[in-house]
């Protein structure tokens, strides 16, 4: 069955709506790269915060558990950061399993920060009264394990959908503030993020709403 397709704003009013419900959400948000997952869960905390109070949503990115460049280094993975195998993939699902479970005072998460291009223990304090946690990535409706678990804990997963010409062009954008050349940022664009864009699209299916961004 294909997922009912919300546009941006329709999806950020369901958000607001899913945290004034009973308990916790945890809303993950997916995509290929350059889809705009981010950018959506930025937006989405933003409106839930107004909407229910500040510290309301907190927003916790799939891409903490990067591995280290060190440890790519290591595994000779490091010309094609971002492939699901360069993930700590078993970590991630079992943060994912702390903020659904809701039972903690204070949860550390990690982030990623893209001007060292490292993951960053320990940054993102996940209150236990938060009541929307919004985690986005590439990976989260993948169908190998331990990833094909996630599904089944979120509230919801979302696929970010969006023309293969902007998201590249988002990418090369991107790349090119981080560093790269022209040339070298849309190499990478095509050939390494698009072979993770290829496997991330044959997933959208198992989303529970696709979002047109």
């Amino acid at each position: 069955m294909t997922p009912t397709e919300l546009s941006v704003d329709a999806a950020v009013e369901r958000a607001v709506a899913l945290a004034a419900g009973p308990g916790r959400t945890v809303l993950g948000i997916t995509g290929a790269p350059g889809a705009g997952k981010s950018t959506l869960a930025r937006r989405i905390v933003a409106a839930v915060d107004a909407a229910h109070g500040r510290g309301t949503a907190v927003q916790v990115p799939m891409d903490g558990f990067h591995l280290a460049n060190a440890a790519l280094d290591a595994l000779g993975r490091h010309d094609r950061k971002g492939a699901i195998d360069t993930f700590d993939a078993a970590g991630y699902v079992a943060l994912v399993r702390r903020l659904v479970a809701a039972d903690e005072d204070v949860v550390w998460a990690p982030d990623f920060d893209r001007r060292v291009d490292e993951p960053v223990a320990g940054s993102i304090a996940v209150p236990g009264t938060a009541r929307l946690v919004v985690s986005e990535g590439n990976y989260l409706l993948d169908t190998d394990a331990p990833w094909s678990v996630l599904p089944d804990l979120f509230t919801e997963t979302w696929a970010c959908v969006v023309d293969d010409r902007v998201r590249v062009d988002r990418l090369v954008g991107r790349h090119m503030r981080h560093g790269r050349d022209h040339e070298a940022a849309r190499t990478w664009a095509l050939e390494v993020d698009g072979v993770n864009a290829a496997r991330v699209a044959a997933a959208v299916g198992r989303a529970s709403r696709t979002v047109r961004t």
